[in-house]
């Protein structure tokens, strides 16, 4: 089904458009025009074209999905798609009343957003976009068709909408946090001597996929290394492994990590282990709605600063959900460059964070605990809450 025309059936968008409508006054923005992946697949209820899960590019050009809203007239709103999903929209209608799936490429899609822009009289408005996500022909086509209006960076408008999850997303957040975990610690346990990094990030690729999981990527120490890269080195007796893995599902980001060694810990690495648990629980206690992100900041890195291992180890915490690193923003440029904006903001009931202590020990190599937690009123619940100790690898 190709819908090129504006339709009368009743729409239930699936987010809330009174906050995007604030948002959208807020910044100065008349209609937004989204172009990333993970906005679009926010705003079309979790809907994403499955043939371009994995790539962008076809042909000369590239898939360029386009969501356009009105502030205050979601009955205005259209989805810009590719021409083979007329068919997805024939079997589960999108809510958008227009449906334009006639595009193969970026020009093609930014043509149809230009033309539904002037249909609904808004083609000389203030115009919200997202430049990291637009290509530059496609822009170009938008500036050169819409002589009149003024655009606008509607990054910032968009990242407060996805800030506080609902209950649907908490629980996909939850269950990809939930399979990762499982998927981590059966690939310790399956991992022996003179396993390689490879087959041990392999391992773990194929337990992610058995569990329905989309796999995104695994970082992995062997032994004093700190080099998380796949390579032939081998796992030896004795020796800590750190696994730190980002899992997909249904579009929502696990990512933790775990370690791992083969034999016994040593009275060593349990003390290691216990400082890095230490500033975890520190940021922990700190959690709850209505406090500022700060504070479990300044708490962390105060242990963090008496620890005997201080030289070597880093905290850090960042929001996530749709993607690894989004509101809310708690630190500035550490070590993702950007600034911690949210940082002296109360925590919100429903926000997602990850917490993340790392010690890279001259000596015993990379030690590391990372934990998902939902901010609830009076505190918090972790997400994916096992394996947190040392995990035995099998000899």
């Amino acid at each position: 089904m190709n819908n090129n025309a504006m339709d009368t059936r009743p729409t239930v968008p699936p987010f809330d458009t009174a906050k995007l409508d604030r948002l959208m006054e807020e910044a100065g923005i008349d209609v937004i025009v989204v172009t990333s992946k993970h906005n679009t697949q926010y705003l079309m209820g979790g809907y994403k074209f499955i043939f371009f899960a994995a790539m962008d590019a076809i042909g000369h050009s590239r898939y360029l999905p386009i969501v356009i809203y009105e502030k205050g007239a979601p009955d205005h709103s259209a989805y810009v798609g590719n021409r083979m999903e007329g068919a997805e929209h024939h079997n589960n209608p999108f809510w958008t009343p227009a449906v334009h799936t006639a595009t193969w490429g970026t020009k093609d899609a930014a043509e149809l957003a230009v033309e539904h822009l002037k249909k609904i009289g808004k083609a000389g408005g203030r115009i919200g976009i997202e430049p990291a996500f637009l290509p530059s022909d496609a822009r170009d086509l938008l500036t050169s068709r819409l002589e009149g209006a003024r655009f606008v960076d509607a990054t910032h408008a968009l990242e407060r909408l996805r800030a506080v999850k609902t209950p649907d997303e908490l629980a996909k957040l939850k269950r990809a946090s939930e399979l990762i975990t499982d998927s981590m610690l059966a690939t310790i346990a399956a991992a022996r001597a003179g396993s390689t990094k490879t087959e041990i990030i392999e391992q773990l690729r194929r337990e992610e996929t058995n569990r329905s999981l989309h796999f995104e990527y695994c970082l992995l120490t062997l032994g004093s290394s700190h080099n998380r890269a796949a390579s032939p080195q081998t796992w030896g007796t004795g020796e800590v492994l750190s696994i730190d893995s980002g899992g997909n599902y249904h579009g929502y980001i696990g990512d933790l990590c775990r370690m791992g060694v083969l034999g016994e810990p040593d009275s060593e690495l349990e003390d290691l282990l216990a400082e890095v648990e230490s500033i975890q629980q520190t940021a922990f206690a700190r959690v709850r709605a209505g406090a500022a992100g700060s504070e479990m900041v300044v708490a962390a890195e105060a242990v963090l600063k008496a620890s005997p291992s201080a030289a070597f180890t880093d905290f850090f915490c960042h929001g996530m959900g749709l993607i690894t690193h989004e509101a809310p923003f708690l630190m500035t440029n550490h070590p993702v460059a950007y600034e911690g904006i949210d940082a002296d903001r109360p925590l919100e009931a429903g926000m997602v964070i990850s917490v993340e202590t790392t010690m890279l020990h001259p000596r015993r190599g990379f030690i590391k605990l990372e934990d998902t937690l939902a901010i609830t009123p009076g505190g918090y619940e972790m997400f994916g809450d096992r394996g947190r100790g040392w995990n035995r690898g099998g000899l």
